[in-house]
Parts: structure tokens; sequence; C-alpha cells
């Protein structure tokens, strides 16, 4: 069965950044839920540097049909040049929740 689901995550450079995406998203009924964890640290290479920073991670709840568009919102709002927007998909859940889902979103 194929998962019609997702957790995405994505970095924001603090939690009031993070926050605001959150707040727009779940909004704009693009996600029923968001986490905001602070306090990791990010090592990548940016302009053939490598760069270590403190952000935060947003991990969200929605659905595959909304990707596109929840990506174009954070692409839009969000401080970075390239954001950091993947997605998993659900294998499963509770079905009470993946019903909340589907209640809260688009």
């Amino acid at each position: 069965m194929e998962s019609k689901y997702l957790t995405v995550f994505v970095t924001a450079p603090s939690v009031e950044d993070g926050s605001q995406i959150a707040r727009i998203l779940v909004k704009e009924k693009l996600a029923a839920c968001v986490n905001i964890l602070p306090g990791i640290t990010s090592i990548y290479t940016w302009n053939s540097e490598i760069c270590e920073d403190s952000e935060v991670l947003l991990i969200i709840k929605t659905r595959i049909d909304l990707f596109e568009a929840l990506s174009a919102t954070v692409q839009k709002e969000h401080p970075y040049d390239v954001p950091e927007v993947i997605a998993l998909p659900l294998a499963t859940g509770a079905s009470n929740y993946l019903d909340w889902i589907d209640k809260v979103t688009r």
C-alpha cells in the first residue's frame, strides 16, 4: 500500500524563523502539525566551504499531494537561498491520527 502521508524536514536558522514558517503552513492548511526541535548543529558544504551552524529542525506532518504547495511556501518564506525541504513517506500510523491529518489539511 502506497502512503498518502509525509514527514517533511526543514531546517531554519532560529526558533523565530521556524515558528513563522510553521504557523504559515498550519494556517494555510498545508501541514497538520509542525514540531520545532531547537539546538541542532548542521555541518554542510556551501560555496565550496565547510560550514557549521546552529539551527532548528521542523518536522512537518502532511499529505503527499500537498508537498509541492508546501515546498513552494517554504521556499517563499524561508530566509535561506536554498532551504532544506526533504520528505519521507509515512509507512503507517494510528488511523485516528492519519484521519486527523486529513481533516485539518486542505
